[in-house]
């Protein structure tokens, strides 16, 4: 039967993840954004500990976990003031995709890197006009037709054309998993497929996004001017690519819950400390429940949140990609819901020291609204469960 208590592998990872995230801290990444770098020091160390490829399988040099372990990584890094945005995209995503449904070989060259930090991808699904609706997709894959005369047409190459936006890490990542669409023989419609299409692949180009937010990790823009790409870019069965997306979009929205549960977390801890210290007419201003309240609220919140993240993981690294789905969906929402609230609770706890740089709470005000819209908005998560758990009709 399962537990919603932790397993005592899983308090030690905990407690380990933490010890390392304390080492460098809020302190490191914001030196980090200011020099406009990356956090490779705490990435390759992250993974020389076996913490990134935690989730990836033994035989591939991975740990042999799951989306659980990796899961509790980036929610303590994120806790401790170093969140690891790509962990969200390179191991959890395509390191997933890759090791699910990924050809042997695409298994041997891929994944050993992804797990010890040499290597690493980015995932391009998102576009201008359809955001993240795999039925919307533009980006389209083709076989070349100047192929080797009696080429099977099963290895005749692919040709990529289309653009992504709001893609994250493609400066430092050696490929990307784009979410394309072939043709569908039989039917003429169009079906997703996913590609792994190197960085330095012709015609494949790039442009940074200039955003408000300030993050370690930069946002693209990306342009796919005919790429043109071996058969065994495809990843998986042409026929399966929805199953495959989903499998890889699962995964995603678990970290990103735990990413916001982390970013909860860390708020909340400066607040705690300033509340009980913070003395206004003789006593801790922690002591009047105007404070005390807002703040118990936004720890339940968060604890509420992380059961959820808990049985979705638990949902999906035992298989069960239905169950996960829904569970996933539901675990992201209440994350970043619990993160805006947090956020914004510790920011007033500390008044007008919580919009000054030494305590660092103000540049979280932004970042916490991330959850609210990525991967997937909070509206198109509440009309899946309308829709797909109350069986109510779609009004679009």
């Amino acid at each position: 039967m399962a537990t919603v208590l932790e397993s005592e592998e899983h308090k030690a990872l905990r407690a380990a993840v933490s010890a390392l995230g304390n080492r460098y801290g809020r302190a490191y990444l914001d030196k980090v954004i200011a020099e406009k770098s990356h956090p490779t020091e705490l990435w390759a160390e992250a993974a020389k500990l076996g913490y990134l490829g935690v989730n990836l399988p033994e035989e591939h040099g991975g740990g042999g976990g799951g989306i659980a372990e990796l899961s509790i990584v980036l929610e303590e890094l994120g806790a401790a003031g170093c969140p690891l945005l790509m962990m969200v995209v390179s191991p959890a995503i395509c390191g997933t995709v890759i090791a699910r449904f990924g050809t042997e070989e695409q298994k041997r060259e891929w994944l050993p890197g992804l797990a010890d930090g040499t290597r690493t991808m980015a995932f391009g699904i998102t576009e201008p006009d359809a955001g993240s609706n795999s039925h919307r997709i533009t980006t389209t894959a083709r076989r070349a037709t100047d192929g080797p005369a009696g080429q099977p047409e099963g290895r005749a190459d692919w040709i990529l054309t289309g653009r992504k936006v709001f893609i994250s890490g493609v400066d430092i990542a050696d490929a990307t998993l784009v979410v394309g669409r072939t043709a569908d023989a039989r039917t003429g419609k169009l079906k997703p497929c996913l590609f792994i299409v190197p960085r330095d692949a012709p015609g494949f180009g790039r442009r940074q996004i200039d955003m408000e937010l300030h993050g370690a990790e930069k946002q693209f823009e990306l342009t796919l001017d005919d790429v043109r790409l071996p058969a065994d870019a495809l990843v998986g069965d042409e026929d399966a690519g929805l199953l495959q997306l989903f499998a890889g979009l699962n995964p995603e929205r678990i970290m990103t819950a735990a990413f916001a549960i982390g970013m909860g977390r860390y708020a909340l801890s400066k607040a705690l400390v300033y509340a009980r210290e913070r003395t206004v007419w003789r006593e801790p201003i922690g002591a009047h429940q105007a404070i005390a309240h807002p703040l118990a609220q936004a720890h339940i919140d968060l604890e509420l949140a992380r059961l959820m993240m808990q049985k979705a993981a638990l949902l999906y690294d035992s298989g069960d990609d239905v169950g996960a789905g829904e569970a996933a969906n539901m675990a992201k929402y209440a994350a970043a819901e619990a993160c805006v609230k947090a956020v914004d609770q510790s920011v007033h706890t500390l008044g007008g020291n919580g919009l000054t740089g030494e305590f660092g709470l103000a540049s979280l005000i932004t970042a916490s609204r991330v959850a609210r819209i990525a991967p997937v908005s909070r509206e198109m998560i509440l009309n899946y469960v309308s829709h797909q758990t109350l069986g109510l009709p779609k009004s679009y």
